[in-house]
């Protein structure tokens, strides 16, 4: 797995995202929570993924879309490192949950624990 992001990547079916919070499963790692859904994609790949942060605690779009930056960042950086050994497909959306600003380095470690928490849960559940 490379430490690209690319767009077939991308979680953007809105069908898929409402399943994914209708009938997902979720884990926790404060201020973050990924929701997470097996499914089977026309295209080969393993995982589309989606990042969110709340309206309602960021009113300013700018604080939010830098969040998400972060987000898809530290995302890219450590989902080659947790995602070799999963098979399986599935659609993963990353909420960001905090009501305060962030920087890169709480957010990349909060990511390797969150990550680390979801392979772990899926490796379990084979």
């Amino acid at each position: 797995m490379s430490f690209s992001y690319p767009k077939k990547e991308k979680l953007k079916s809105q069908k898929l995202i409402e399943k994914l919070f209708s009938e997902g499963k979720s884990i926790g790692a404060y201020p973050l929570r990924i929701v997470y859904l097996k499914s089977n994609f026309e295209d080969d790949t393993r995982f589309k993924t989606g990042v969110s942060v709340s309206k309602r605690n960021f009113k300013n779009a700018v604080d939010r879309n830098h969040i998400k930056r972060l987000l898809r960042e530290a995302y890219r950086l450590n989902k080659a490192v947790y995602f070799n050994n999963i098979l399986s497909s599935y659609a993963l959306m990353i909420l960001y949950i905090g009501k305060d600003g962030t920087d890169f380095e709480s957010i990349n470690t909060k990511m390797k624990d969150l990550l680390d928490a979801f392979s772990k849960k899926v490796s379990e559940t084979k």
